[in-house]
């Protein structure tokens, strides 16, 4: 996945700053969406930010 891809136009998060999140300990959407901004204005990104949580919580889950 290209980490410059933006996922939350309207508050311009990329993949990669999700990445970001969870790498620092985010492992919810919530905790994603605080340390972001993703997916708290209009929430049209919510359903490809919770894919790309669970993506990346397994990811880290599987490095340990």
């Amino acid at each position: 996945m290209n980490p410059d891809e933006v996922i939350c136009f309207c508050q311009n998060v990329t993949s990669g700053m999700i990445k970001n999140a969870v790498d620092n300990g985010a492992a919810t959407l919530e905790e994603v969406q605080a340390a972001t901004g993703a997916g708290t204005v209009c929430g049209g990104c919510i359903s490809n930010i919770q894919r790309l949580v669970e993506q990346f919580t397994d990811e880290r889950a599987a490095q340990q």
